[in-house]
């Protein structure tokens, strides 16, 4: 297959540009990425010096870049990745959210739809669904649940989603959507809480936890949803939502901790901050429709990612440091 992969440069992106590569060799890959804060050209450096991979700088509200580029591909599939995803700073610039990840995804659609009706499938996120009650652990987001948004980046994600539902029902668009719980592993943009205590921690600073650090999330390895991925593309159903998640809930206070432990640091550099607006309690998935539609199950712990995640960026801090100091701009 000839795949657009969009955001190609970010985290979750990147992962899936090497994910992709390693289990199918036979595809062409075409990466399309603005380079805007987030997106890190360096993390694709191995990647850019295969022959199936070429790298487009542009932006996917750019209609007309996306429109020449997809007349020239010729795309089998799309995997659409790109998105502003930083829920603080939804909170100060809601318009450049709605931007990229409305707009964007309609200029995507619409390309889809005029050159031969593109597979597209599109990555969401659990934050869709609102959050859940710290006290009713029982409780879990499914495909059925309702869409109840909480900050401008989710009501953003939401508007995508429901926008490519809609080009699917009406134009008959072969559109899968995937919403997926929290993300950690390599290439994690440091503001992000997993590097960020990382990245602290190894320069001994303040760890700033939100609140009590009782807010709860559910972690699944890169790798993991990489592989759901591509189960979905490969053989989902068209119309389709699949929740992912790994089952893998842990408050904030104990994620820091446990990294604070792998690193030998002291709980004494924890500093708790004022919570931010609107901060969602809990999010939990339930995962069972893909594993037993598709066989998707996660294959790595928590315990086993965390350790291997923590080792990543100790054994590689010119990664990280480039982007602290601003000189991965420097494309």
């Amino acid at each position: 297959m000839k795949i657009l992969i969009t955001g190609a440069a970010g985290f979750i992106g990147s992962n899936h540009v090497y994910w992709s590569l390693e289990q199918h060799p036979e595809d062409t890959l075409v990466l399309l990425d603005a380079l805007t804060y987030a997106g890190n050209i360096h993390t694709l450096k191995p990647a850019l010096a295969q022959p199936n991979v070429t790298f487009v700088h542009g932006d996917i509200t750019d209609r007309t870049l996306v429109f020449d580029l997809f007349a020239k591909e010729r795309f089998d599939a799309i995997l659409h990745f790109a998105a502003e995803s930083f829920v603080d700073r939804s909170i100060t610039h809601p318009g450049v959210f709605l931007q990229t990840n409305v707009l964007g995804t309609q200029v995507l659609l619409d390309a889809a739809r005029a050159h031969g009706n593109v597979r597209f499938h599109q990555i969401s996120t659990d934050e869709v669904y609102g959050d859940l009650p710290l006290d009713r652990p029982d409780l879990f987001f499914t495909e059925q649940t309702n869409l109840r948004t909480s900050s401008p980046y989710s009501a953003s994600k939401a508007a995508a989603d429901l926008l490519a539902q809609a080009y699917c029902h009406t134009y008959n668009l072969p559109v899968t959507i995937s919403r997926c719980s929290n993300n950690y592993g390599r290439f994690q943009f440091p503001e992000k809480l997993i590097p960020l205590m990382i990245t602290k921690a190894l320069a001994n600073d303040a760890l700033p936890v939100y609140g009590a650090g009782a807010n709860i999330r559910d972690w699944l390895h890169v790798d993991d949803h990489c592989r759901a991925i591509d189960l979905i593309l490969r053989n989902g159903t068209c119309g389709e939502v699949y929740n992912i998640g790994g089952h893998n809930e842990r408050d904030n206070l104990t994620v820091v901790k446990t990294i604070l432990s792998l690193l030998g640091k002291p709980e004494s550099l924890i500093t708790f901050v004022t919570d931010r607006a609107g901060h969602d309690r809990r999010y939990g998935i339930d995962p069972r429709k893909i594993h037993q539609t598709l066989g998707w199950l996660p294959t790595v712990t928590f315990e086993d990612g965390i350790a291997a995640t923590v080792q990543w960026y100790v054994d590689n801090p010119d990664w990280w440091r480039m982007i602290l100091d601003g000189t991965y701009r420097s494309y």
